[in-house]
């Protein structure tokens, strides 16, 4: 956490959804223009998302940036234009899928298909993830270790949801409950803040050097990490409580009150 008033971050890591796009996946022109300007005064600019390695693209392609991000979740960690995977963590999430799908037998399962899309035992709602899907059964989408799970029940709100899945015994991978009835599974010890560490140790910087900016629960571990952390507006009171600060929320673009601090 930091306190002094001419602090200034060499990384910025930035969450997508809630952050840098709004729910409908919309960049608005003072924010591109504001990262984008960052990037010019020698900042890095780091994508920290759980979106998977087509949905980091997308967001990159918005902004015009070459670089690196974090995404799954800190279970990769890749460079871009040109595509370069430099780390990824996999686990066996078998058993803990077996046990969701076992509870919520028509819950929607998708696993990471790196650098392509994902593979899925049926369509998810349109829009929700990004690249090409392959269908499967779950017995072959868990048959292999893999970087990330998402399972998704459309007929359940949120709040059922996040009551069913604290009962199901989960304590060996790290998960993180969405807005909606989403969860995302990822290897135990693995989160943003990881993926970041891992991205950090790499170009010879530390946690108090990186300004990171987050909306959702699976921001927490990286906004406690950060040199400064910052919640957006319309993050729930848990990712507020982790963060030394909170901005403007992403329909009123909270994220560029935030970067105009350092330009």
């Amino acid at each position: 956490m930091t306190s002094s008033s001419d602090w200034r971050p060499r990384l910025v890591a930035l969450d997508v959804d809630g952050t840098l796009v709004d729910y409908d996946n919309v960049m608005t022109d003072p924010v591109r223009e504001s990262v984008r300007a960052l990037a010019a005064a020698g900042i890095e600019v780091v994508i920290s998302t759980g979106r998977s390695v087509p949905g980091v693209l997308n967001a990159a392609d918005k902004l015009d940036l070459e670089g690196y991000a974090v995404a799954s979740n800190g279970s990769v960690v890749m460079a871009y234009r040109p595509l370069e995977i430099v780390h990824q963590v996999t686990f066996d999430a078998s058993e803990a899928v077996h046990r969701i799908v076992e509870r919520l037998p028509d819950a929607l399962v998708a696993v990471e298909e790196m650098g392509v899309g994902y593979r899925v035992n049926k369509a998810f709602p349109s829009g929700e993830i990004n690249g090409t899907m392959t269908v499967q059964s779950v017995a072959e989408l868990v048959g292999e270790p893999v970087t990330r799970v998402i399972i998704r029940s459309p007929e359940h709100d949120a709040d059922d949801f996040h009551e069913i899945v604290a009962d199901l015994g989960l304590g060996d991978t790290n998960y993180y409950v969405g807005y909606t009835a989403w969860l995302d599974l990822a290897p135990e010890g693995v989160s943003k803040a990881s993926g970041l560490d891992v991205l950090c140790q790499r170009l010879g910087l530390e946690a108090a050097d990186v300004l990171a900016v987050g909306d959702g629960n699976n921001d927490i571990e990286m906004l406690r990490w950060a040199g400064r952390g910052v919640a957006m507006g319309q993050g729930p009171d848990s990712v507020k409580a982790a963060a030394d600060a909170v901005t403007g929320p992403i329909d009123a673009d909270g994220l560029v009150d935030e970067l105009r601090r350092y330009l």
